[in-house]
């Protein structure tokens, strides 16, 4: 059996593990929507919240929580799913003529609230869910945790895209030059560079330019994929290869800008490629 894969939240409030036949899809701010994409068995969301305890009864912010929800849905129960408290609770609707369920979680989890959910075919079973929320672990904030490689997670898929983007758009603009997102664009990318299109202190710019160079490797070798790394504060897009070799975009361009070491766009492009 393939392992699951591990999801850590941005800002590292939570992290859970959910089937390896899963992935991360857009949601709604704020919320987290997983599937199988190939096999389709339910929607599974996810949203947390932080608050404090409550000054007057005592409670926390969790528990507090979940004597409100009890109070607004009398048809809900209180569970146990691992180590958590939870209100429980379902709806039935229907949808191009097929029945289904929304399955609901309030878990508390003291200081943070997790609000589950998971939408399934009427009477199709519950247990991915429950075991993904049974798996979530609470992170906390004054903590140092080690640094994670974990499967790519939305928010820097968004931001590797932006970036090609950005590089792409620099070249047809600047250049009156197609852009494809090979090797043979190397050139190109060293021109928009020699004509002082970014600034020194652009770090946002040569990082999306990293980014680009990564997006060229993955374009060129196979096997080679994204994950996200969690390092601290930094959450960012890494390359793996299928050695493990990994290669920081960060570390590529912006770098050597910031030590006034001397670069080429080639060389970085090498660097990355080599890992």
């Amino acid at each position: 059996m393939t392992p699951d894969k591990k999801f850590i939240a941005p800002g590292g409030w939570f992290s859970l593990n959910y089937p390896a036949s899963w992935s991360e899809f857009e949601d709604n701010e704020d919320s987290f929507l997983f599937y199988n994409p190939e096999e389709w068995s339910g929607n599974f969301r996810i949203s947390a919240y932080r608050g404090t305890v409550d000054k007057k009864t005592g409670l926390s912010y969790g528990a507090t929580t979940l004597k409100q929800t009890l109070k607004e849905n009398p048809s809900a129960k209180t569970i146990t799913l691992g180590s958590y408290t939870c209100v429980y609770g379902k709806e039935m609707f229907m949808e191009d003529e097929a029945y289904y369920t929304t399955h609901w979680w309030v878990v508390d989890a003291n200081e943070l609230v997790l609000d589950c959910s998971f939408t399934v075919a009427k009477g199709a079973s519950i247990d991915e869910a429950t075991n993904v929320i049974a798996s979530i672990e609470v992170r906390l904030q004054d903590q140092k945790y080690p640094a994670e490689l974990i499967p790519v997670r939305l928010s820097e898929i968004f931001l590797i895209n932006e970036s090609f983007e950005w590089a792409s758009t620099e070249v047809k603009e600047r250049l009156k030059q197609d852009f494809h997102g090979g090797e043979d664009d190397l050139p190109k990318l060293q021109k928009v560079v020699d004509e002082g299109a970014i600034g020194p202190k652009k770090k946002d710019q040569w990082l999306a330019l990293g980014i680009c160079l990564c997006v060229i490797v993955t374009n060129e070798v196979d096997g080679v994929q994204w994950r996200t790394l969690i390092d601290g504060n930094r959450e960012v897009p890494v390359l793996q290869f299928v050695d493990g070799r990994t290669v920081d975009p960060l570390k590529l361009i912006w770098s050597k800008i910031k030590a006034g070491s001397e670069w080429t766009i080639e060389a970085a492009y090498h660097e990355a490629l080599n890992g």
